[in-house]
């Protein structure tokens, strides 16, 4: 019995040490401003040593974007699991539209001060767009290794890839840009619907 449920335990501490030291991080980014706190009282907040914090997030960066890192394969895995007879792209597009309607954070429609709170801390600390852009490219690549095995060639699966993230992002930043300027989810809404729809439709005229 011990066997069965070791393993999961030491994974559930792990995910909960994880967890933890993250918000603490982000919470202190979010009261100073990233540039303002240090690793060590990142550490010190959430009561672990430098190294165990190193051990979890090998970069200062990772402290406040590992709720991107959930996300970086995200689009691999919609075109693996998606069901028979549907095409990759009208996955992603139904896994994009799904996001807008569940108003997830990583579309930009999400007006909750917590998330509008960090969008302003993530896109307003150069390091830290620099770093998106790395979970982005990883993302891309995973897709485009998700692409392949479903049957696009080498390079046309790195070209389809590409235009897929870089769609995803500019919508995710238009609706933010928007609710930052004052307008509510709810009203976005319908603009960001219309917008994801026109943008696949241009991928599929596109890639067809």
């Amino acid at each position: 019995m011990s066997g069965e449920t070791g393993p999961g335990l030491r994974e559930r501490k792990k995910r909960l040490t994880y967890r933890a030291i993250s918000d603490a991080a982000i919470a202190l980014f979010l009261e100073r401003g990233f540039d303002a706190v240090s690793v060590a009282e990142v550490a010190a907040a959430a009561d672990v040593s430098k190294p165990t914090l190193f051990r979890y997030f090998p970069a200062k960066e990772d402290l406040a974007l590992h709720r991107f890192a959930d996300h970086e394969d995200e689009a691999a895995r919609v075109v693996a699991a998606r069901p028979a007879g549907v095409a990759p792209l009208e996955a992603l597009r139904r896994h994009f539209l799904d996001g807008l309607a569940r108003r997830d954070p990583v579309t930009g429609l999400n007006d909750e001060p917590g998330v509008l709170a960090f969008h302003r801390l993530l896109y307003g600390t150069p390091s830290l767009v620099a770093r998106l852009y790395a979970y982005q490219g990883r993302s891309e690549r995973a897709l485009a290794e998700a692409l392949g095995e479903a049957g696009a060639s080498g390079l046309a699966a790195r070209l389809a890839a590409g235009q897929i993230v870089a769609v995803q992002r500019i919508l995710a930043e238009e609706n933010w840009r928007r609710i930052e300027a004052g307008e509510r989810a709810e009203k976005v809404a319908q603009d960001a619907v219309a917008a994801a729809e026109l943008a696949f439709a241009q991928l599929h005229t596109g890639l067809t």
